[in-house]
This record gives structure tokens, sequence and C-alpha cells, in this order.
């Protein structure tokens, strides 16, 4: 469990690493912030776009083999980051890297209820996901901290070591995991055809990803803009940021079972309460500390809900359920940049968070309305 947690984080971490050192990268590469951003794009359409077939493809491969070889991928990728001479060369690098971290994403927390007794299922993803409020708490502000005291080619060189290390632990600590319940390529995409619940799961993945990671990726750039804020409290936020992640998480695996739509609802009008505030009374750290507190809660709590949605809507395809989840969430990862990078470099970053709130309250509107009897047909 501690190894497939290990495993969440320095993908995660290395997905999302570009949001904490956009201006650095911008300025060390020569680019805008916006363009800076299409790093977190580029391993956003890989990681989107290419699950549902190297999920399929790979249906009858060993699952910790399958894992081992997407963290050699992630090493691999982080050392050419860290030495790369050119931008065009790191997009390359990071859209390869894309690809690894979908598949992980699929399989994943997959991995962790198999090797658990059945009753146990829930609270072993849950324990994975907290992987996510550990990549948010440490990974990246510790990223941003590091860039400060070097640059941030040290802190990509880093990320490579610590992806060979969780390498070897998964190789020498999970057991031997034959493929289950995977589907072909055809099948996968007839899912949400066939299953109703399963589409509308994926339709409000699309908006809450959108809205979110939108105005996420320019945290960094809006407080820049909004206060004058230091290198040292942006880490201090992205830690706060964090910490309210793991509460949400927490918070998410005790309701998630009692009421699975009131979670969801409940944490994406706790977001959107947090934008709002960002930009009401984000002009001051108390302001911006009290957001970005309630902001992470929400991200937790939303986040721990959705895999359990995807869970209940498709149990016995679970694994190419996720692939599909997936595909939607690092799509809108990569769109949620792009659109988040454009709006900035044209009417500004505040209009990113606007734009996080209109979408995200899409997905709540969404949740809230959907039939509670919808079900599987076909």
């Amino acid at each position: 469990m501690a190894a497939i947690t290990a495993s969440l984080f320095v993908f995660l971490t290395t997905e999302l690493m570009p949001i904490g050192l956009l201006t650095p990268l911008s300025e060390s590469l020569g680019v805008s912030v916006g363009a800076a951003g299409l790093m977190v794009t580029a391993q956003g359409v890989a990681a989107g776009l290419g699950v549902p077939f190297i999920v399929a493809w790979t249906r009858r491969v060993d699952r910790r083999r399958l894992l081992t070889a997407l963290l050699a991928v992630l090493a691999v990728g982080n050392l050419v980051t860290s030495i790369a001479p050119n931008y065009p060369l790191i997009l390359g690098t990071r859209l390869i890297m894309g690809f690894a971290s979908g598949v992980f994403w699929a399989i994943g927390v997959s991995m962790a209820m198999r090797i658990v007794p059945e009753k146990h299922a829930n609270r072993a993803a849950a324990v994975v996901m907290s992987g996510i409020s550990i990549a948010t708490v440490v990974g990246i502000p510790l990223g941003t901290l590091l860039e400060s005291a070097g640059d941030w080619r040290t802190t990509f060189m880093i990320w490579a070591g610590l992806s060979a290390l969780v390498f070897l632990a998964v190789a020498f600590t999970i057991p031997s995991l034959p493929s289950a319940n995977a589907v072909s390529v055809r099948e996968v995409f007839e899912l949400p055809v066939k299953n109703v619940q399963l589409r509308m799961v994926l339709v409000m993945v699309v908006f809450f990803v959108l809205g979110h990671f939108g105005a996420y990726t320019f945290v960094r750039p809006y407080l820049e803009e909004s206060t004058t804020a230091t290198v040292g409290f942006i880490t201090v936020v992205l830690i706060v940021f964090g910490i309210g992640g793991a509460i949400g998480n927490f918070i998410g695996g005790q309701t998630v079972n009692k009421s699975l739509r009131g979670s969801f609802v409940a944490g994406g009008l706790l977001l959107i309460a947090a934008l709002v505030m960002l930009l009401a009374i984000g002009t001051n750290d108390v302001g911006v500390i009290a957001a970005m507190s309630l902001w992470g809660v929400a991200f937790g709590v939303v986040q721990l809900s959705q895999i359990n949605m995807t869970l209940a809507a498709a149990p016995e395809t679970f694994e190419a359920a996720m692939s599909l989840n997936t595909m939607a969430y690092n799509t809108c990862i990569a769109l949620g940049a792009l659109i988040g990078g454009l709006f900035a470099d044209h009417t500004g970053v505040t209009s990113v968070v606007r734009l996080g709130i209109v979408l995200v309250a899409l997905a709540v509107v969404l949740r809230a309305t959907t039939g509670r009897r919808t079900a599987p047909t076909g």
C-alpha cells in the first residue's frame, strides 16, 4: 500500500510540479507564463488520450510489472527534463511521461483495492488517494522551495531520483497481480454508451476538473499579481492547500459511504465558496490562506467522491471505467491549463478564477439534479 501511495505521489507531483514553477520556468526558457503552462497541458493530453488504449493493450500484463515499467519511464523523463537544453524537448518528454501517468491512474487504485481483503477495499482506495494530499502538502511546495534555493532543473533531477526509489519499492514489495476485469479497446469505449450512470459521472468529472485545475494552475501568477506574495508565502499557501486536501480526503472517507451524492455536492459548493473568497478577500495574506485552506478541503472531498462514483457506476469493469475517468480527468487538466493560459494571457489571471467558479458550479448542478436511480443499462 505504501509503495502504491508513493507511486501516486511521484506521478502527481511530476505532473503538477510546473504549477509552482511557472514564473521561473517561463523566465528561464524564454516563454510566456501561459506557454509554460503547456507543460501541464502536454502531460495531461497524453495521459488522457492514451490511457484507454494502453490499458486495453496491456490487459494481459501483470500489473506489478506494468507499474514498474511506468515508474521507469517517469524516472527517465524527469532526468531528461532536468537537463533538456530547450523547451520543445521538454514538451516532448512531458508527452511521453503523460502516457505513463495516465496508465498509473487507471490501474493504481484498482491494484490497492486488490491487495487487501475485500471489506477494506474502499479504505485502501482512500489511503492511496492520500498520496494526492502528500503531494500537495509536501511535494509541490518542496519543489517550489528547492527551486528558490537552486533552480527548477535541480527540482526535476531530485524527482528523477525519487521516482527511481519508488520503482525499487514497487519491484520488491508488491506481489504479482495478474490483470483482472480488463477489456478490449472496443469494450472500453462502449462502457459509457451502455452505462448511463458512468456517462453522467464522466461529464461531471469534465466540468469539475476544467474548473478546478484551470484556476489552480495559475495560483502563483494570481497571487503575485493581486498581492505582494513572495516565494516563501506561495510555498506556505501550497502547503496550506495540501493540508486542507488531507482533511478533505479524511472527511470524504467518512461521508462517501453515507451519501456519495451529498459528498460531491457539498465539496463542490465549498470549492465555489473558496474561489469566491479568493476573489473577494484574496488581496491580503489572511484572506489567501483562508481561501486556499477551504479550497483544499473541498478538493479532497470531491476527488474521493468522484473515484467512488466511478466504482459505483461500473463495479464489474472498474479498471476499464477508471481508464475512461483518467482520460476525462487528465485531458481536462490539459484543457484547463490551456484555456486558463489563454484567459491569463488575454484577459488576466483573475478571469481564470471566475471561469473556475462557473465550471465547478455546472458539475455541482449536474450532480444535484441527476436521478438517484440512474443505473447501468444494456
